[in-house]
Protein backbone atom coordinates (compact mmCIF):
# COMPACT_ATOMS: atom_id res chain seq x y z
CA UNK A 1 0.00 0.00 0.00
CA UNK A 2 2.87 2.15 -0.55
CA UNK A 3 1.09 3.74 -3.37
CA UNK A 4 -1.50 5.49 -1.77
CA UNK A 5 -0.19 8.50 -1.46
CA UNK A 6 0.78 7.83 -5.06
CA UNK A 7 -2.26 7.43 -6.25
CA UNK A 8 -3.62 10.04 -4.30
CA UNK A 9 -1.48 12.85 -5.60
CA UNK A 10 -3.07 11.56 -9.01
CA UNK A 11 -6.62 12.31 -8.08
CA UNK A 12 -4.99 16.01 -7.14
CA UNK A 13 -3.94 16.51 -10.42
CA UNK A 14 -6.97 15.29 -12.15
CA UNK A 15 -9.22 17.50 -9.78
CA UNK A 16 -7.25 20.47 -10.67
CA UNK A 17 -7.12 19.45 -14.62
CA UNK A 18 -11.21 19.31 -14.46
CA UNK A 19 -11.35 22.75 -12.62
CA UNK A 20 -9.28 23.91 -15.35
CA UNK A 21 -11.19 21.99 -18.05
CA UNK A 22 -14.81 23.66 -16.90
CA UNK A 23 -13.57 26.94 -16.62
CA UNK A 24 -13.62 26.71 -12.57
CA UNK A 25 -10.12 27.79 -11.68
CA UNK A 26 -9.32 31.16 -11.15
CA UNK A 27 -6.73 33.69 -12.12
CA UNK A 28 -6.85 35.72 -9.27
CA UNK A 29 -6.04 34.60 -5.79
CA UNK A 30 -8.49 35.92 -3.37
CA UNK A 31 -7.80 38.38 -0.23
CA UNK A 32 -5.63 36.66 2.52
CA UNK A 33 -8.46 37.33 5.12
CA UNK A 34 -10.58 35.22 2.64
CA UNK A 35 -8.26 32.27 2.74
CA UNK A 36 -7.87 32.35 6.59
CA UNK A 37 -11.31 31.75 7.46
CA UNK A 38 -12.02 30.07 10.34
CA UNK A 39 -15.32 28.09 9.09
CA UNK A 40 -14.50 24.88 7.46
CA UNK A 41 -13.78 24.81 3.69
CA UNK A 42 -14.14 28.82 3.80
CA UNK A 43 -17.45 28.31 2.83
CA UNK A 44 -18.15 32.14 4.70
CA UNK A 45 -15.96 33.37 2.20
CA UNK A 46 -15.16 31.28 -0.77
CA UNK A 47 -16.86 29.03 -3.49
CA UNK A 48 -16.03 25.26 -2.67
CA UNK A 49 -14.18 25.50 -6.27
CA UNK A 50 -11.80 28.27 -4.90
CA UNK A 51 -11.72 26.21 -1.58
CA UNK A 52 -10.51 23.04 -3.93
CA UNK A 53 -7.65 25.42 -6.03
CA UNK A 54 -6.45 27.81 -2.92
CA UNK A 55 -6.55 25.64 0.09
CA UNK A 56 -7.23 21.55 -0.89
CA UNK A 57 -4.80 21.53 -3.54
CA UNK A 58 -1.88 23.35 -1.89
CA UNK A 59 -2.52 21.74 1.28
CA UNK A 60 -2.43 18.50 0.11
CA UNK A 61 0.17 18.38 -2.69
CA UNK A 62 2.88 20.04 -0.08
CA UNK A 63 1.72 17.07 2.48
CA UNK A 64 2.47 14.54 -0.40
CA UNK A 65 5.87 15.71 -1.19
CA UNK A 66 6.89 16.34 2.28
CA UNK A 67 6.09 13.04 2.94
CA UNK A 68 3.73 14.17 6.10
CA UNK A 69 1.09 12.17 7.27
CA UNK A 70 -2.15 12.17 5.37
CA UNK A 71 -5.18 12.72 7.79
CA UNK A 72 -6.71 10.00 9.32
CA UNK A 73 -10.55 10.67 7.44
CA UNK A 74 -12.30 12.81 4.86
CA UNK A 75 -15.75 14.13 3.91
CA UNK A 76 -14.84 16.00 1.25
CA UNK A 77 -16.99 13.88 -0.76
CA UNK A 78 -20.40 14.70 1.03
CA UNK A 79 -19.52 18.32 1.20
CA UNK A 80 -18.55 18.55 -2.55
CA UNK A 81 -22.05 17.09 -3.20
CA UNK A 82 -24.38 19.00 -1.43
CA UNK A 83 -22.10 22.52 -2.45
CA UNK A 84 -21.70 21.59 -6.57
CA UNK A 85 -24.75 22.90 -8.02
CA UNK A 86 -26.61 19.71 -9.59
CA UNK A 87 -26.70 21.06 -13.43
CA UNK A 88 -23.25 22.07 -13.28
CA UNK A 89 -21.52 19.85 -15.84
CA UNK A 90 -18.16 19.26 -13.96
CA UNK A 91 -20.36 18.07 -10.92
CA UNK A 92 -20.33 14.35 -11.51
CA UNK A 93 -16.61 14.28 -12.69
CA UNK A 94 -15.24 16.28 -9.67
CA UNK A 95 -17.28 13.80 -7.26
CA UNK A 96 -16.13 10.69 -8.52
CA UNK A 97 -12.25 11.98 -7.64
CA UNK A 98 -13.58 13.61 -4.43
CA UNK A 99 -15.27 10.01 -3.71
CA UNK A 100 -11.78 8.16 -4.94
CA UNK A 101 -9.66 10.57 -2.67
CA UNK A 102 -12.11 9.73 0.38
CA UNK A 103 -11.78 6.12 -0.28
CA UNK A 104 -7.72 6.06 -0.38
CA UNK A 105 -7.54 8.13 2.79
CA UNK A 106 -10.05 5.55 4.10
CA UNK A 107 -7.42 3.03 2.71
CA UNK A 108 -4.33 4.55 4.00
CA UNK A 109 -5.74 5.26 7.67
CA UNK A 110 -6.19 1.42 7.82
CA UNK A 111 -3.14 0.58 6.62
CA UNK A 112 -1.38 3.14 9.30
CA UNK A 113 -3.17 1.11 12.37
CA UNK A 114 -1.90 -2.09 11.30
Amino acid sequence: MHDIPERIADVLLEVEASLRIHGKWGDERPDASDLNSSIPFCMDTLSFEQWLQWIFLPRMKITIEETRPLPARSGIYEYAEECLHKKDPSRRNLLKLLKRFDDLILIQAGVRRH
